[in-house]
């Protein structure tokens, strides 16, 4: 089942981080307004999405721990886009959205991170010594 779920959270950041690339203005308006540079921070976020989707199916089991660690850092780095979203109604891939969605979006989040800590969790890591 956690290879499942890896797969899965695999293909989702995956997706997300090339739609970052293709289609950046979908997410310039979620950056919410104290936030300096909104499309190089799409960018970043973007490249972060790549590196843990490519991080989660690595052949390591270490380095899929880690990446699922940089995958809840970037979860949590995003949540308050996901909070300005909601406030000021951002429309979602330009279309207005019902603020039910919106709202609804921030609890998923949680849901997220812990299928990304859950997905590596108690693998067999050997260390040498």
């Amino acid at each position: 089942m956690k290879l499942v779920v890896r797969w899965l959270l695999t293909i989702a950041f995956l997706a997300s981080g090339t739609t970052h690339f293709v289609k950046p203005e979908i997410f310039v308006p979620m950056i919410p307004d104290f936030l300096p540079s909104p499309l190089l921070l799409v960018y970043i976020s973007g490249i972060a999405e790549l590196a843990g989707g490519v991080g989660l199916q690595a052949p390591w089991p270490t380095l899929r721990r880690y990446a699922s660690y940089g995958c809840i850092a970037l979860l949590v780095a995003v949540f308050p886009a996901n909070v300005h979203q909601a406030l000021h109604h951002v429309p979602v891939n330009g279309k207005a959205a019902p603020p039910a969605l919106l709202w609804a979006r921030l609890p998923l989040q949680f849901v997220l991170i812990w299928l990304a800590w859950w997905c590596t969790s108690r693998e067999q890591i050997t260390r040498r010594s």
